[in-house]
This record gives structure tokens, C-alpha cells and sequence, in this order.
């Protein structure tokens, strides 16, 4: 589940994804914080991984941060800060409250497919993941 509000960089994203070999049927796009907990709230099926912008409408990246690894239910999901930002103090903050990575998102349409690549090797073919607790 990817959490981003501006639609470019959703189209980017899933087509870096693709260009990775992950399905377009695996991708879902929430546009904020609050489409994303409502989201995780109601589904039946928890995601694998949570991409997190951190600067969105509504609830931001960073609140969601803090309920997601604050709920009992949601807390196992890996969250992946992939942001604009790559200020100090949203880094540190991000893994204080418990982000699993952080990455800044790149200026090139490559060096987007190269850091997806990265995440989806790490966390889908690496990581021993919990389906749910």
C-alpha cells in the first residue's frame, strides 16, 4: 500500500514498481493519512509493506506513522518513509517512531526504479515478513 497525494508521482511509482516485475493487481494508492488508517482499518487483508509520503493533506505521514506502529494490530507492518524530504530531523523522527527505512525520493525516473528495486528485493524476496499477529 503506497501513501502518496500527488497523482505523478503515483503513476511514477507504479510504473517503477512494474518495471520491477510487481503486478499493477498488487499496487493501491491511498491520496493521505486518513484514506490510509481507514484503509488499514477495514481491510481484510494487511498489507505487506506501507510506502508513507510524509508531507500530506488530511492526517501527514508522520501522525499515520505514529498510529500505525502505535496499534497492536498494525505494528508488524513494515513502514518505508519514501518522502522529499530528507531533513535530519523528519529522518530521525521517522525512526523514533518506529519507520523500518527512509528514503529520500530520487530526481530520475532511473534512480526511482533503482530504489524500488531495492525495497522490493529487501522486503519481498529478503525479509522474513508476519502475516498478521
Amino acid at each position: 500500500m503506497i501513501a502518496e497525494d500527488d497523482p505523478d508521482d503515483q503513476l511514477l511509482i507504479e510504473d517503477a514498481l512494474v518495471e520491477n516485475g510487481v503486478s499493477r493487481d498488487e499496487i493501491s494508492f491511498v491520496e493521505d493519512g486518513q484514506s490510509l488508517l481507514t484503509a488499514l482499518d477495514s481491510t481484510q487483508h494487511v498489507p505487506d509493506i506501507i510506502l508513507l509520503d510524509l508531507n500530506m493533506p488530511r492526517i501527514d505521514g508522520r501522525q499515520a506513522l505514529k498510529k500505525i506502529k502505535s496499534s497492536e494490530s498494525l505494528k508488524h507492518i513494515p513502514v518505508v518513509i519514501f518522502t522529499t524530504s530528507s531533513s535530519d530531523e523528519d529522518v530521525k523522527s521517522s525512526y523514533q517512531h518506529g519507520c523500518n527505512t527512509f528514503f529520500t525520493k530520487p530526481a530520475t525516473f532511473n534512480d526511482l526504479v533503482e530504489n524500488l528495486g531495492i525495497i522490493k528485493t529487501y522486503w519481498a524476496e529478503r525479509a522474513i515478513l508476519v502475516d498478521s499477529l
